[in-house]
């Protein structure tokens, strides 16, 4: 083989072994971004379930008879849009609505008084209906921070340059007011309106 087709061959070999390096490269980043958006899908069936449980938890009190009537049908209202289909823009109001309507029953004032019942029942759809809420509260973080970090990435100039998302949309956060009303009893020596909230 003569010195020219030699440098031939080795230019070539060296092409094949650069392009195969950059195409190995470039599939290993579209697998992270994939497994970015599998994260995303994820964390977000995790919030969606949280809050049906929510939404779940707040009919159950309202229906319990544990509240006064205007109350209840104000929880349950809320609590029956909240499981309604909904757009996901239409999904946020609902949601952000029925947080609303849980601190606006559920004063600490309010939650005192049900505690002071000493009643079994009621304890226990007081602590269902918290923990939904403290869920909530997780859950939605868990998903807006794989929303955040996807589209950091997807935001980088070569995966736009080489579009390595292919079609999947752009996901976007999922903003709603999510603070839960304080459904602890008040602490003993705690001013009037101060609860312990307890841990999801």
């Amino acid at each position: 083989m003569s010195d020219h087709a030699f440098s031939v061959l080795a230019l070539v070999l060296a092409g094949v072994v650069v392009l195969g390096g950059l195409a190995w490269w470039l599939t290993a980043r579209a697998a992270r971004l994939d497994r970015m958006h599998v994260r995303v899908e994820t964390t977000r069936a995790a919030l969606d379930a949280a809050l049906l449980r929510r939404a779940a938890a707040t009919e159950a009190l309202a229906a319990s008879g544990t509240l006064d009537p205007a109350s209840a049908l104000l929880l349950a209202s809320a609590a029956a849009e909240a499981t309604a289909p909904l757009e996901e823009l239409e999904r946020e109001v609902v949601e952000s609505d029925l947080t609303r309507a849980l601190r606006a029953v559920l004063t600490p004032g309010a939650v005192q008084v049900l505690h002071d019942r000493r009643d079994g029942l009621v304890e226990e759809l007081l602590a269902d209906l918290a923990t939904a809420c403290e869920r909530v509260v997780l859950a939605r973080r868990f998903a807006n921070d794989a929303v955040v970090a996807a589209r950091r990435t997807r935001g980088r100039r070569l995966e736009r340059w080489a579009h390595l998302a292919g079609r999947a949309p752009l996901p976007r956060t999922f903003d709603v007011d999510d603070e839960p009303p304080v459904l602890a009893p008040r602490r003993p020596g705690a001013p009037p309106g101060e609860g312990a909230r307890p841990a999801g």
